[in-house]
Parts: structure tokens; sequence; C-alpha cells
């Protein structure tokens, strides 16, 4: 079943009648979702999948790690994914976590990791708690046919690394993935050529759409291998917004997350105007969403 494949054109229009629209109305145990409610309507996000992903509140753990931490617990968050240490080790974020009650469930590191004392990353991870390891970007230099077949060689062996410490490499994408090359969605060729029991993805939704693709199509095409998700909206404008205020249909979206092996939404927001209100507004929609 083919993707539904957006043009910039029509990406362009799409967002435009969302804007009409929105100005016309206007006056841990990780996860998993359970298969048989598919399609329900009535299928809630389990609490302990709902996670921050901590690019979003870095400016806050800058000044203030345990309290922000500690903040992110009191709105209701489980999880959180590991993304810039602050000047912390890996074992105080562990200590400032655990005393917060949130768990960690993987860290973000560069693409150079890969061949960089891959064994440190892992070792930190399974310090924080974590289950994945995650390429937070490619280098702009892999983003043709050969080099994202480069980049799969590449996050193939570091999966058989990654496994011998119990743990799985995750890829984190942008929209630069959903470029052609030859005819081929780069993205496609990374799911292609990697191999699912070594390498997964953290499939970052409002990315895929800034790309023309919809994070949907993914969990049907390619099953499992999804564990998690970055979960962040987009306005009418393309730019950010906080989960549930933007453009996204996460219900649809959603529907067959269970299908792509989704075990994390980590909530994302790359530049939010008040982190925290971010982080509230952001955690309920996902905690009150049905699909």
């Amino acid at each position: 079943m083919p993707r539904r494949l957006l043009d910039r054109r029509s990406f362009l229009r799409t967002t435009a009648a969302a804007a009409a629209l929105a100005a016309g109305t206007a006056a841990t145990a990780v996860g998993a979702l359970p298969a048989a409610a598919a399609g329900s309507g009535n299928r809630l996000i389990p609490r302990p999948a709902i996670g921050m992903h901590l690019y979003t509140m870095r400016r806050s753990l800058a000044v203030d790690f345990a309290g922000t931490v500690q903040a992110l617990a009191d709105i209701g968050y489980a999880t959180v994914g590991v993304s810039g240490r602050h000047g912390h080790s890996a074992a105080a974020i562990r200590t400032m976590l655990d005393d917060a009650g949130l768990d960690a469930v993987l860290e973000h590191v560069g693409y150079d990791r890969l061949t960089n004392n891959l064994e440190g990353a892992c070792e930190d991870v399974l310090t924080l708690g974590g289950h994945w390891v995650v390429t937070s970007s490619l280098p702009g230099s892999l983003y043709t046919l050969d080099g994202i077949r480069q980049a799969a060689a590449n996050f193939n062996r570091a999966g058989e690394v990654a496994a011998s410490y119990g743990l799985k490499v995750l890829h984190h994408n942008h929209d630069a993935e959903f470029r052609t090359d030859s005819g081929r969605v780069l993205y496609d060729v990374l799911l292609e050529e990697t191999d699912p029991d070594l390498v997964g993805y953290e499939l970052d939704v409002y990315w895929a759409a800034r790309g023309g693709y919809d994070a949907g199509d993914y969990f049907v095409e390619h099953p499992a291998r999804f564990p998690a998700l970055h979960v962040k909206d987009m306005a009418p404008s393309g730019g950010f917004a906080d989960v549930g205020s933007g453009i996204l249909d996460f219900a649809a979206m959603f529907e067959h997350a269970h299908r792509g092996g989704v075990r994390q939404f980590l909530v994302e927001h790359d530049n939010p105007a008040d982190e925290l209100a971010t982080a509230r507004n952001s955690f309920r929609h996902l905690r009150d969403l049905r699909f």
C-alpha cells in the first residue's frame, strides 16, 4: 500500500488551510499498546509510555536539572529520553531521575559514536537504566543513496555491539531522510538495509510530515521497527507546536502504532517559549487522547 506522499505544494496548501481553519474557529516498565483495542476509538496511551525527550527542557535543565525532572514527574511523565548531560555524569543523572521517580529509556548520541567508543555509550545507557542508544542525526554528506547505504552498514555493525550489552541501536530522523535519490526514499533504504533484530528507529513524526510522509503508514509497512517516537506537533505555519495544539492528527496516526511496535511516546518541542507550559499542555493531550 503506497504511503500518502505530500509534495511541497500540497504541504503548503494543507498548512494554509489549517491556518485559515484555526483563524475561523478561534473566538520503568516500558509501556506497550494493547493490540485488541485497535481502531476502537477508546484506546489510551498507557501512562508508563508517556515520556519527555529532554532536549525540550534544555534551558531549564541547564539551570536546575534535579528540579526540572522533578517538575516533569509532578506533571505525570513516567519516562525521559536523555539528550545532553549539562555537566552531569550518567550516574548523577540516574540518581536525579530515581529521586524523581522517572525512568530513562534512551540516550541520544552523535553518529560518530557508532565507530568511536560505542562501548562507552552503551555502558552509559545501562547506567541510566535505558534500553536504546539513539543517533540524533546523520552527517549531511550521507543524505545520498550511497551515503545512506553506508550509514545502514554502520548501523548494523553498531547494532551487534549494542546487542552484546543487551541494548539496541535506534536512529532519530529529520526531514532529510525523506529525500529521494535515484527514485528511492532514503528512509526506506535505511529500513530495508538494516537488520530488524539489531537496529530500530525513533520516528520523529513532525519531521516525517515535513518530509511529506505520514508516520502512521510506516507502522503498517514496517511492523515492529519503531519502539520509540518523538511526538511533536506542527503549527499551521509549519513550525513547532505543543502536542495537541497543531495540525497533526495524532488519533489517526497512532491507530496502528501497536503494529509499529511503539512502546514510548516521547514529547518533543524544538523551541518552546515556556518549557514547563509545553510539558504540561503536551502531557495532558497525550493522557486524554483516544484512538
